[in-house]
């Protein structure tokens, strides 16, 4: 019989811990980040898979969480896959990345809030120009390739 799950609370202390010395572009701390995705998942409606993903959404991609240690948390499949969709492999073309996303269930609304929190004017606007410039489009491209519309900016800079 596998292990139950972790719960959201559990998912959300792991996520913090991992990722406690890492900061953002603009110097803040990271898990602000993380705490914005998975509330915009929340208030898009997600379930509780995929506000566990959003919270380890990028725990793999930035080392601070192994594949292993995903192959083998208690965790539910659907929030592995999702999880999985979302980390971005070295060198990986965007389409590759957003093909993958489009093939979970369950990872579009967690990439959607993902991508609403770091388009965020306000959160851009601490970066240099050639920094912000170069995300804008990044994020731009990455809504194009995924069907997504441009959202307006929201509570999720903080």
């Amino acid at each position: 019989m596998p292990p139950t799950p972790l719960s959201l609370p559990e998912v959300e202390t792991l996520a913090r811990t991992a990722h406690a010395t890492q900061t953002d572009k603009a110097g803040h701390p990271y898990t602000e980040h993380l705490q914005a995705v998975a509330n915009g998942v929340r208030a898009r409606g997600g379930d509780e898979d995929q506000i566990a993903a959003a919270w380890l959404h990028d725990a793999i991609e930035d080392h601070a969480l192994t594949e292993e240690w995903l192959t083998d948390a208690p965790l539910t499949p659907r929030t592995k896959a999702i999880v999985r969709a979302l980390t971005k492999h070295p060198g990986e073309p965007p389409e590759t990345y957003a093909a993958r996303i489009l093939a979970t269930p369950g990872a579009l609304l967690v990439k959607q809030s993902d991508l609403a929190h770091n388009a965020n004017p306000a959160r851009l606007a601490a970066l240099d120009t050639p920094t912000r410039t170069r995300l804008t489009a990044k994020y731009a491209h990455m809504r194009n390739l995924l069907g997504l519309p441009d959202e307006p900016a929201t509570e999720e800079a903080t």
